[in-house]
């Protein structure tokens, strides 16, 4: 039984795609915080192939706990985000952006890789998203940030194929799907844009139109992109991007033809 490391893990797809996997491996649940953990231990107290920790990619020592583990595929999804023009962001918010869904991350990869390489084998999957190839205006650090692991990740790929072909990487793309993460990243910059920024005569008008394209685009339904993780963790030879909903990636396409 090949053991997963699974980060960020709490809910959400990542939460669905556990369901779908659980009696096939032996998973580690990676957790933000102690809540968490309590709530996440309850919910699979009696699974045998489970265990959850907590992992917190901004605590060293939390990071510093997986060196001990033998870990085959690492899902890499834990993620935060900060909304507001990049014309005036707080700094502070757009490092910490980049510090975890980044340097954090690629620091965990770091970590397990070391292991993979010794033993000449192992995967890893990246999650990215399609906002990545498509910036939204007002999540521009998101987005930079999500673009920023794609071209890590493609990179890593290309040179540890100089290792072994038996260490791959994959990438997934998520479109717009009902998780409650886009949510608090959509209301987030409100909080203060609304005291003090450049838009706040626009923000009616910003709230208006945002309600009206996520409400249009976002899948409720999350069968698709789980399918495509599934898909992803059990294949011998996985392709590098996995991405869903299909017609959220074709209009990416569309937007990237039209926009070079």
């Amino acid at each position: 039984m090949k053991t997963i490391l699974y980060t960020g893990a709490a809910s959400g797809i990542a939460a669905n795609v556990i369901k779908k996997i659980k009696n096939e491996y032996f998973i580690y649940v990676g957790v933000h915080n102690e809540k968490q953990l309590e709530l996440t231990q309850k919910r699979y107290k009696d699974e045998a192939n489970i265990k959850v920790i907590k992992l917190d990619m901004l605590n060293h020592k939390d990071l510093e706990k997986i060196k001990t583990l033998d870990i085959d595929i690492l899902i890499c999804n834990a993620a935060t985000s900060y909304g507001g023009s990049i014309a005036e962001i707080k700094i502070e918010k757009l490092k910490e952006t980049f510090e975890v869904n980044v340097f954090r991350n690629f620091e965990l990869i770091q970590i397990v890789l070391k292991n993979m390489i010794k033993k000449k084998k192992g995967k890893i999957i990246i999650m990215s998203s399609l906002i990545s190839l498509m910036p939204i205006s007002f999540l521009g650090s998101y987005s930079a940030s999500k673009s920023s692991i794609n071209t890590l990740a493609l990179t890593l790929k290309k040179e540890l194929k100089l290792l072994s072909d038996k260490i791959q990487i994959s990438l997934i793309e998520p479109g717009m799907y009902h998780t409650g993460f886009n949510q608090v990243m959509l209301q987030d910059k409100y909080g203060w844009m609304e005291k003090k920024s450049y838009f706040k005569e626009e923000l009616e008008m910003i709230r208006k139109k945002e309600t009206i394209f996520w409400n249009l685009l976002e899948k409720r339904k999350l069968n698709s992109i789980v399918k495509q993780i599934v898909k992803c963790i059990k294949s011998d030879n996985p392709k590098f991007i996995y991405s869903a909903p299909k017609l959220q990636r074709v209009v990416t396409k569309i937007y990237n033809i039209i926009n070079t």
